[in-house]
């Protein structure tokens, strides 16, 4: 028996070495880390806001029809003229084959009693009976060619594909939307702001906003400020513009806006939690930040003021890096994490 639970605790011991170790590495520590954030002014606001496309286009067919082909997907880049979807034609081209058809006889007719025309033995009535049938044909070729030719769906603006709302094979009504175009080449980013505060902003006040699932940090551009207010929360609607030229910024992110009314609001501000800034054996300050594999690494930083549980970070890291905040204690150089 005692053999036995010795063999029993050899087994789980040899389990819990290899739960440790992946592929010869030591499995990774769990942390808590913060994306490094712009530092909070005392005179400063902040809230939390949505980004939103700067302009929205619902692209659908004139006509009704069955849907063969869509040739987008959600997220793919479209330029202006560019095929998205069509429509089974079949009906379409044989209103064409029959309108050529009329057009053709038409020409014919007109061709044939011109003669008699010139000649004087035609009577006018029928003359003009003739060349009304011929404008009847042509009217309804450009009609047929139009009905074809609105089968295939293109882009009329440029931009990125939001929904797809009809796919293949579903009837598709007439002005019902089949895809939404967004623009994104700027953004706009909406925070709801209390009745009390609305009055500090304009459209000029400057801004910080941070957008955690972009990695990003950037400066606001010019604010829209809305007229009406939320008749439960009492709340105006304020769109701040953002540039998003690399796409990053996508529609539903969430951002943390920080407005300051007097314009201090500054990019190279930063701050973290006070414990989060360690001391070395020679007296430099340090944090462990986190790269783009999961290893933490020391980087020393230089300090400023705190307010309260948090402190200004004047050199060393940059707005967006991720700093570990608890669990260092585990860490040594290049170890690497999941948080």
């Amino acid at each position: 028996m005692r053999k036995l639970l010795l063999m029993l605790a050899a087994v789980v011991i040899a389990c819990s070495c290899s739960e440790k170790k992946e592929n010869g590495k030591k499995a990774p520590i769990r942390v808590k880390t913060q994306v490094v954030s712009p530092a909070m002014a005392d005179n400063s606001v902040s809230y939390v806001g949505i980004v939103e496309e700067r302009e929205g286009t619902a692209v659908s067919f004139t006509g009704m029809g069955v849907v063969k082909r869509l040739l987008v997907s959600e997220g793919q880049a479209v330029g202006r003229g560019q095929l998205l979807a069509e429509m089974d034609d079949t009906q379409a081209r044989n209103l064409l084959t029959g309108a050529e058809a009329a057009m053709k006889q038409a020409n014919d007719a007109h061709e044939r009693y011109g003669m008699l025309h010139e000649n004087g033995s035609l009577p006018e009535v029928k003359w003009v009976e003739i060349e009304s049938k011929v404008e009847q044909a042509k009217s309804q070729l450009e009609v047929a060619r139009k009905n074809l030719a609105d089968c295939r769906l293109t882009a009329p603006v440029s931009g990125i594909i939001g929904k797809k709302l009809v796919g293949a094979g579903e009837t598709a009504m007439p002005s019902q939307a089949v895809v939404t175009i967004l623009d994104i080449s700027s953004v706009k980013v909406k925070v709801s702001v209390p009745e009390a505060e609305i009055s500090r902003l304009n459209s000029t006040t400057p801004s910080t906003i941070m957008v955690e699932a972009a990695k990003t940090t950037l400066k606001g551009g010019h604010i829209e400020k809305g007229i009406e207010a939320d008749p439960l929360t009492h709340t105006y609607d304020v769109r701040i513009q953002v540039q998003n030229s690399d796409r990053k910024l996508l529609p539903g992110m969430v951002a943390n806006v920080q407005f300051s009314p007097d314009g201090s609001a500054s990019l190279q501000a930063k701050s973290l939690p006070v414990t989060s800034v360690q001391r070395r054996s020679d007296g430099s300050l340090f944090v462990w930040t986190i790269a783009n594999d999961s290893t933490a690494h020391r980087t020393t930083v230089t300090t400023g003021d705190t307010h309260g549980n948090y402190i200004t970070i004047v050199d060393g890291i940059n707005l967006g890096q991720r700093v570990v905040t608890e669990g260092y204690q585990k860490l040594s150089e290049g170890t690497r994490v999941r948080f």
